[in-house]
């Protein structure tokens, strides 16, 4: 193979001329002939028993060309690519510009190529990092979680209803005098203040007692889904059947014993507000290392091949369905469910696909312009950390992972950290509190 020329057609685009000489062109046909030639029949001739001159004498001198060039390609162009030290983002465009058995096959790569952006600034970026005080209404929220799961459902029959029980009722809508499709119910459990049924009617039931029978007049929403009751006043008639309560547990020692691996309810809020505190750090660093990565993000400038952007979606759109996978459902079962077509879903990843090629590239060039380095022992490492997590040694993920792709991973990686060890907290640019650690 001789690599004629590399030519900077555009941005990101370089064209490859390559010339196979007659020899491999013929060594590449001879190949093809001898693998295929058991499944061809000539005529006159037992399947597999005919020449390679007779073949081509009966389907024409070109019959093997097309696998032979094919064969060339996959030889040939990747060992092109090496030389010109090219670096792709996505596989060459191949085109056959003249083929002949006595020149042997030119052929054209066109190849899209990693592109040179630059980077304005990325020392001193200002970000907040406001970690909110953990309050007693959290300590109180999570308390009540443990107590809610413990909770018994306890029958009421001494009073009428009140907000926040649940009511068993019949119910049947009529409008002008009239039943209407959908509106009846019975024996139907429904939690007052749930906001299940439309605006107004839960609050009519409450301080009514079981075995009242009452109406309960509401108007439905303008913007029902129904277009025959969207607007239209309507007459329910209840009839309420029972009344329940949730009865919570007290919170005691023994409560805790019985529902938590603590012996007290002082180990159980320390336990509680410790995992709090932690959370609210994790929340602010996130928001911190974010605000951080979007400036990178902005700042990064240069032509990026579309094709960077694709490539990522469909392997955001890959890990999505092996994820389906894991949890017994496909994606096509994912898209009837959803009720989005293909282009939609695929849609759903282009920003953030966007916005992690522009990251990376530009914490590339972050890692190039400070001279960062890895060293094989972090490799080594790094490789050995990623099979113990993946019950593999490290022989076997030397087999799946890329040494020169992971070594970028941890450049990248440390990139990142000189970013964030070089930004300014600023916390006056979090609007709130509450934004901050949203």
């Amino acid at each position: 193979m001789n690599l004629k020329s590399v030519t900077n057609t555009e941005p990101n685009t370089h064209e490859l001329i390559l010339e196979v000489d007659a020899k491999k062109f013929e060594d590449a046909i001879e190949a093809v002939y001898k693998k295929e030639k058991s499944k061809i029949t000539i005529p006159g001739f037992r399947k597999g028993k005919a020449t390679r001159k007779m073949i081509e004498t009966h389907y024409g001198e070109g019959v093997f060309y097309e696998q032979a060039v094919n064969q060339i390609i996959n030889l040939e162009v990747g060992n092109a690519i090496e030389e010109s030290k090219l670096e792709l983002v996505t596989q060459p465009s191949i085109e056959v510009v003249s083929i002949d058995k006595k020149d042997g096959v030119t052929l054209k790569a066109i190849c899209t190529t990693k592109p040179e952006v630059t980077i304005k600034e990325y020392k001193g970026i200002k970000a907040p990092k406001l970690v909110k005080d953990v309050t007693d209404e959290q300590i109180t929220a999570q308390v009540d979680a443990l107590r809610n799961k413990g909770a018994r459902i306890v029958s009421i029959d001494d009073r009428p209803a009140q907000l926040h029980d649940e009511v068993i009722i019949d119910f049947e809508g009529f409008k002008d005098g009239v039943p209407f499709e959908g509106g009846k119910g019975e024996e139907f459990p429904l939690r007052l203040g749930s906001g299940q049924f439309i605006p107004g009617f839960e609050e009519q039931i409450i301080g009514h007692s079981i075995g009242d029978e009452f109406d309960v007049n509401v108007t439905f929403p303008e913007d029902y889904g129904m277009q025959d009751l969207a607007g239209q006043a309507t007459v329910f008639k209840v009839k309420l059947n029972g009344i329940t309560v949730q009865e919570l547990p007290e919170v005691d020692d023994e409560f805790v014993k019985d529902t938590t691996e603590f012996e007290s309810v002082e180990e159980l809020m320390a336990d509680i507000k410790e995992k709090l505190t932690d959370a609210a750090e994790k929340s602010a660093a996130a928001v911190f290392e974010n605000t951080l990565f979007d400036t990178i993000i902005e700042n990064v400038e240069g032509e990026i091949p579309e094709c960077m952007f694709e490539n990522r979606i469909n392997a955001l759109t890959s890990e999505f369905g092996n994820s389906l996978q894991q949890q017994g459902m496909n994606l096509d079962m994912y898209l009837q469910y959803t009720g989005m077509g293909e282009e939609e879903f695929r849609d759903t990843f282009a920003e953030r696909a966007e916005k992690e090629v522009i990251l990376r590239l530009g914490l590339e060039k972050i890692a190039e312009l400070e001279n960062l380095t890895v060293t094989d022992e972090e490799i080594e490492n790094g490789l050995t950390e990623l099979g113990e997590q993946n019950g593999m040694d490290l022989e076997t993920v030397k087999k799946f992972v890329s040494y020169d792709a992971y070594k970028t991973d941890l450049l990248v990686g440390k990139a990142a950290d000189l970013v964030k060890e070089n930004a300014v907290i600023d916390n006056s640019l979090a609007e709130t509190e509450e934004e901050a650690t949203e």
